[in-house]
C-alpha cells in the first residue's frame, strides 16, 4: 500500500529541509534503524530533520500525496519499537526541535520544543524555582516529545502525578499538513473533545508534535530519602500499599530485587553493603517545604516498615548518599541489560495487588525456565519485569517465551491491571492488546486513526 522514495521524492525532501538534513547513507541510517528495545532493527529509507512546524507540513502533504509512510523520531529511548520505521519510508528525526521557548513564571507555565531533553528542561524551570515533574529512568537523554508521544511516567507520578496532568496544549501538524492547536493554555478544559489527551500516548500515530505548554508547580525546598532493606520480596510489596493506608504519600517509592543490585553493583561499581538474607528493598523519598513534618512523616513510615518486618532503613544523610542511592535504581535498566539477553515488560495493577502480581511472575518464570528481575514504581503500582534468559535453552527462548509473556500479562489483567504503564505499545506490545481490549476498542481506535490519517501514513504498523 506505501510507495517507496523515488530520486525525484528525494529531491523534493531535500528542497524543503535542505540537502544537510537528509541522510540516506547505510552507516547513517543506522542510528536510526534502533532504539532501546532489544534486538530490533529496521532501516528507514530516509532520515529527514526538520527545524520548523511548516517543514514539517510540507513534509506530510508529500507524503500523504505520494503515500510514503513517515515514522516520527525523538531521541531512541522507547523500549517497544515505537519509533522505528517497520514500513520504510521517512524516520522524521525531531532533534532540531530543541528550544525552551518560554518560562511563564507568573502562570507557572512553559512552552518547549519536542526535541529538548527532558532534564534539561527541569533543570530550566528548576533554576526559577519551578518543578516538572514527570522524569522518566531516561530523562537524562530523552525528548520531551517522546514522553509525550509514550504517556512516559518515572518515579514521581505517584505523588505528582502523570504526564497527562501537566501538559495543557499541543501544537500538532496533521497528516494533511494543517497545523493545529489541540486546546487552550488554561487549567481547565470544557470545550468539546479534548483532542491534546488524545496526543499523549497515540505514538505518533494521529499527528506530529511540535509545540509543548506544560504546567509547572513550585517546587519542593527539601526531602528526605529512605532506603528499607526487607527479607522477603513478598513483605517489601505488602508493605507499598500500607504506607498510603497510614495517610502518607511519598513523592517516590520504588521497589527492587536483590538480584537487580547486585547487577548494578557489579556493572557500575556503586558502594553498596550488601548484607545477606536480603531479598528486596523500598527506596522512599519524601518532600516538601517543611522539614518538621518530613521527619514526621519518615518516622511513620518506619512505624508502617516495622510492621512488615522490616529488617534496615538507611536513612540517607547527604546529597551525595541520595545521589548515590537514586543512581542505583536509575541505573538498574542498563545493568540488567549489560549482563544478560533479556525482554523488559511494564506491567502495572493497583498497588494493593503488587505482592500477588511479582509472586505469580515468578511461578510463571519457573513454569517455562525463564528468570526475572523486577523493579519499579512500586507507589503506582508499576512493575518492570526483566524477562532473564538465564539457562533457558534457545529453542524455548524463540519459541515459549511469548507463551510465558502473554501469562504475565493475563495475570496483569486479571488483578485489574493493563499491559503498559509507561512505555507504550509500539510494535511489541501490540499482539498482547486483545488479552485487555475489545473488538469495540478496536473498531473506535480504527476509527479515530482513519480520520486523523485516512492514508495510515504516520508511524504504520503500531498500537494495533
Amino acid at each position: 500500500m506505501f510507495s517507496k522514495i523515488t530520486p525525484d521524492i528525494l529531491s523534493s525532501i531535500k528542497s524543503v529541509v535542505g540537502a544537510d538534513n537528509v541522510i540516506t547513507d547505510h552507516d547513517g541510517l543506522e542510528k536510526y534503524s534502533h532504539d532501546e528495545t532489544e534486538d530490533l532493527h529496521y532501516y528507514p529509507e530516509v532520515v529527514v530533520k526538520p527545524a520548523s512546524p511548516e517543514e514539517i507540513a510540507t513534509l506530510l502533504k508529500l507524503c500523504n500525496e505520494k503515500k510514503i509512510p513517515i515514522t516520527p523520531r525523538g531521541a531512541g529511548t522507547g523500549l517497544a519499537g515505537g519509533a522505528l520505521a517497520i514500513m520504510g519510508g521517512i524516520s522524521l528525526a525531531m532533534e532540531r526541535f530543541n528550544r525552551i521557548l518560554n518560562i511563564d513564571e507568573q502562570n507557572l507555565q512553559a512552552i518547549v520544543e519536542p526535541g529538548v531533553i527532558t532534564e534539561t528542561f527541569m533543570d530550566a524551570v528548576a533554576a526559577k524555582g519551578l518543578l516538572y515533574p514527570v522524569d522518566p529512568a531516561s530523562k537524562g537523554s530523552c525528548f520531551i516529545g517522546g514522553n509525550v508521544s509514550l504517556g512516559s511516567g518515572g518515579p514521581r507520578v505517584v505523588k505528582y502525578g502523570t504526564i497527562r496532568e501537566y501538559i495543557l496544549n499541543l501544537q500538532v501538524v496533521l497528516p494533511s499538513g494543517e497545523i493545529i492547536w489541540t486546546g487552550a493554555n488554561t487549567l481547565k478544559y470544557a470545550s468539546g473533545y479534548n483532542l491534546t489527551q488524545l496526543m499523549i500516548g497515540a505514538e505518533g500515530t494521529l499527528g506530529v508534535i511540535t509545540k509543548i505548554v506544560t504546567k509547572l508547580i513550585p517546587r519542593p525546598t527539601t526531602d528526605a530519602l529512605l532506603l528499607a532493606s526487607f527479607a522477603t520480596v513478598d513483605a517489601a510489596a505488602a508493605a507499598v500499599s500500607a504506607i498510603f493506608r497510614a495517610g502518607i504519600v511519598p513523592s517516590a517509592l520504588e521497589f527492587m530485587e536483590r538480584r537487580g543490585v547486585e547487577w548494578v553493583k557489579e556493572h557500575d561499581g556503586i558502594a553498596f553493603d550488601l548484607k545477606d538474607g536480603i531479598e528486596a528493598f523500598l527506596l522512599i523519598e519524601v518532600d516538601g517545604t517543611n522539614q518538621e513534618v518530613i521527619f514526621s512523616d519518615c518516622e511513620k513510615i518506619n512505624m508502617v516498615l516495622e510492621e512488615f518486618d522490616c529488617k534496615d532503613v538507611l536513612f540517607a544523610d547527604s546529597a551525595a548518599q541520595k545521589e548515590e542511592i537514586w543512581r542505583m535504581r536509575r541505573t538498574m535498566a542498563v545493568s540488567v541489560k549489560s549482563n544478560s539477553i533479556y525482554k523488559e515488560e511494564d506491567t502495572v495493577v493497583p498497588r494493593a495487588n503488587l505482592p500477588q502480581l511479582i509472586k505469580g511472575i515468578k511461578e510463571i518464570g519457573r513454569k517455562y525456565g525463564f528468570e526475572s528481575v523486577c523493579y519499579g514504581h512500586a507507589g503506582d503500582g508499576n512493575v518492570h519485569t526483566n524477562v532473564i534468559k538465564g539457562n533457558m535453552s534457545d529453542e524455548d527462548w524463540n519459541n515459549k517465551l511469548k507463551d510465558g509473556i502473554r501469562e504475565i500479562f493475563e495475570l496483569t489483567v486479571s488483578l485489574g491491571g493493563t499491559i503498559s504503564g509507561e512505555h507504550g505499545i509500539g510494535m511489541v506490545q501490540k499482539e498482547f492488546m486483545p488479552i485487555k481490549f475489545t473488538e469495540t476498542h478496536f473498531a473506535l481506535w480504527r476509527g479515530i486513526k482513519n480520520v486523523f490519517d485516512p492514508n495510515g501514513i504516520l508511524n504504520p504498523g503500531k498500537i494495533f
